[in-house]
């Protein structure tokens, strides 16, 4: 008999009771899946039979015992899931009966790929009418010209415009956001998208599609870089780390250790004062927005100087004496050492099934009355198989048996 119980052991979090089907690979839609693990979802992952999410063998290799290894990028983003092996070209209906026991199928794949093993929107609400699907695909699910890798993260960085804007000045090549910053941004947009689907289908609404293209994720995130250029044709340029129309906001170097430095308004001219000059005097003033002006620029210089000559630490307490915002440009190393990311908690310890005991990030962000709980680490493949099929759907240990000698769990 099929049993429709929250499978978490233990129920927590904002989004306890919400059960997540999710069929992608990798990063972007996954990880929209794993933040809503981490906040008390019930998240089946759908990998393939044998070889599995090739993000299991990503990022460093961590011992995993006999032998074998874990990739750290697994470890670190598939805790809190449910993991099941299925191959949806030969178990279509396994899927679609997962999907009527879901309120949330999160999918990433080539369009048109659901529609031949008939999963297509409307075959599946049908079958399940509160249903919020959420497609992912790199150019979106239609005038897609899609090929294969198309739906990369540098892809989608350089054609949703993100890339022209990163990097330093010709002739320095366009630069690309780390890590993975397109993908990591279409998770959250997916996230977002699909909760508010959901609590409209909880007011009395009807479930739905949500067309996901990782390429318009980037370009909503260009700020107001279109209306400049409809509104005045002006195209953005690529200028480093360098605010372009205010100063000092750009990173620094000192005498051991680059900084990112940022002292605008009010916290200009405290800067000023602090070099010796008066933010009162024209000069000065003009040189705070106009950074590449004469005046501008021999701020800017004066400014360098004055950091060159001082190390990272004599810097920052100098400035925060002033209350100017300054930050080391923190490596692993130094986030993991920092006094303020412990006192929040920032890394935790949990148990790797595969791993044994690991550290890593905690999950984000802080609820004050239903926080997230990393109660599993990150499971092995097909994991999950007899509770899933068994507990969940109600098949028998034969028919079990009978799906993993066919190939098809």
């Amino acid at each position: 008999m099929a049993n429709d119980r929250n499978l978490v052991p233990q129920a927590f979090g904002a989004l306890s009771g919400v059960r997540i089907v999710s069929t992608g690979t990798n990063i972007a839609q996954p990880f929209a899946a794993s933040l809503a693990a981490e906040i008390g979802a019930e998240v089946i992952q759908i990998e393939p039979p044998r070889q599995g999410d090739p993000y299991r063998t990503s990022g460093m290799k961590v011992e995993a015992g006999e032998g074998h290894w874990v990739g750290s990028n697994w470890i670190q983003e598939r805790r809190n899931m449910f993991c099941v092996t299925l191959d949806p070209a030969r178990g279509p209906e396994l899927l679609m009966r997962l999907l009527e026991r879901a309120d949330i199928w999160m999918e990433s794949s080539p369009p048109g790929l659901w529609d031949k093993l008939g999963l297509d929107d409307e075959t599946v609400l049908k079958r399940n009418p509160r249903l919020v699907i959420a497609r992912v695909s790199g150019l979106g699910r239609t005038h897609s010209d899609h090929v294969e890798g198309s739906d990369h993260d540098s892809i989608a960085q350089a054609f949703g415009g993100m890339m022209a804007n990163v990097g330093f000045p010709d002739p320095q090549p366009p630069g690309r956001a780390m890590p993975y910053i397109a993908d990591y941004m279409t998770a959250l947009c997916t996230l977002w998208s699909s909760l508010a689907a959901l609590i409209h289908v909880r007011a009395g609404g009807k479930g739905q599609a949500i067309d996901v293209a990782k390429y318009e994720v980037v370009h909503k995130h260009l700020g107001p870089t279109m209306i400049e250029f409809f509104q005045r044709g002006a195209i953005a340029q690529r200028g480093g780390n360098k605010s372009p129309g205010a100063q000092p906001l750009d990173t620094f170097r000192a005498k051991d250790q680059w900084l990112m430095i940022a002292a605008l308004r009010e916290q200009y001219g405290r800067l000023c004062k602090l070099l010796g000059l008066d933010p009162g005097e024209p000069k000065w003033q003009h040189a705070a927005w106009h950074v590449n002006s004469p005046e501008g620029l021999e701020f800017d210089a004066l400014f360098r100087d004055w950091v060159a000559r001082r190390t990272a630490d004599e810097v920052l307490r100098e400035l925060g004496e002033i209350g100017v915002p300054c930050s080391k440009i923190m490596s692993s190393s130094e986030c993991a050492e920092n006094p303020h990311y412990q006192a929040r908690a920032m890394h935790i310890q949990w148990q790797d099934g595969q791993a044994g005991t690991v550290k890593g990030i905690a999950a984000v962000p802080k609820f004050s009355a239903t926080p997230a709980t990393i109660w599993r680490g990150a499971p092995a493949l097909g994991q999950d198989n007899q509770l899933i099929y068994g507990d969940l759907l109600g098949l028998s240990q034969s028919e079990i048996d009978a799906l993993r000698r066919d190939g098809v769990i």
